[in-house]
């Protein structure tokens, strides 16, 4: 969160701003919406509520203010390859870790016509540079920069290159990066992000998403979502749960 320099939306992709409660609105995809109705967070239940339907463009430019960050003000920017069959449609931009984020953010610092195109204005781009925020053994502060420069990735559409370079900076960053900034400054980085989950959370700058790890149908055709319920599974022949069962059963009188 702390090297945000903007957050990205698909130009051409559907969004739709949705009542989650009486008092929050959520701009995302009606996909998460629906996602997120089914785990108590719409004001009607079960039933995402859409105040007004919106097109990326009509978000490029939108100025943003991110918890955490350093910049105190950011903004919508376009980037071409976001999935919006994938988490909110929306995502965060930290080029100093993140392949994807830096050529995306530096296509547009690069191409004057491409900011053109999308009606970009330079001082929602130009005045935002890479923010190091975690050192990751082997590539440094700005991992993804160094990555990119390596396998001569000249844009956001090498595709290819740039899965590659994101399998490259990833696990190693999460598993190996230590923190240059924040209060967890000096600590692991899968130790931080825990905690700062946490943090945010409790603060109410961030809820917990879930949605199923990839596109899930039933038999009757619907797309599934993930369900807050009542409703849980077991792992039979479990041994501890066994034994509790059984437990429960011997301190009742059945009748067959």
């Amino acid at each position: 969160m702390y090297g945000q320099t903007n957050a990205w939306v698909l130009p051409d992709g559907k969004y739709g701003a949705f009542e989650i409660n009486d008092t929050d609105v959520f701009v995302l995809t009606q996909r998460a919406a629906l996602n997120l109705a089914y785990q108590e967070y719409s004001r009607v239940p079960e039933k995402p509520t859409c105040l007004v339907e919106l097109t990326g463009y009509d978000l490029i430019g939108l100025p943003l203010k991110s918890p955490l960050a350093l910049n105190q003000i950011i903004y919508a920017l376009p980037m071409l390859t976001i999935l919006t069959d994938k988490g909110t449609g929306i995502v965060t931009s930290v080029p100093s870790d993140a392949p994807d984020d830096f050529m995306a953010l530096h296509d547009l610092k690069s191409k004057p016509a491409f900011r053109s195109k999308y009606g970009v204005r330079d001082e929602w781009v130009m005045p935002f540079e890479i923010i190091p925020i975690i050192d990751i053994p082997e590539f440094g502060d700005k991992a993804a920069e160094k990555v990119c420069v390596d396998l001569k990735i000249k844009s956001q559409n090498d595709r290819e290159k740039l899965a590659e370079a994101k399998r490259l900076t990833y696990l190693k960053g999460f598993t190996e990066g230590t923190m240059l900034v924040g209060e967890f400054n000096g600590r692991k980085v899968q130790e931080a992000k825990a905690l700062l989950r946490s943090k945010l959370i409790e603060a109410g700058d961030a809820i917990m998403y879930s949605e199923p790890e990839k596109r899930v149908v039933s038999r009757s055709g619907d797309e599934c979502v993930v369900a807050c319920t009542e409703q849980w599974y077991i792992t039979y022949g479990e041994a501890e749960c066994e034994k509790t069962g059984s437990g429960v059963l011997i301190q009742h009188e059945l009748l067959f």
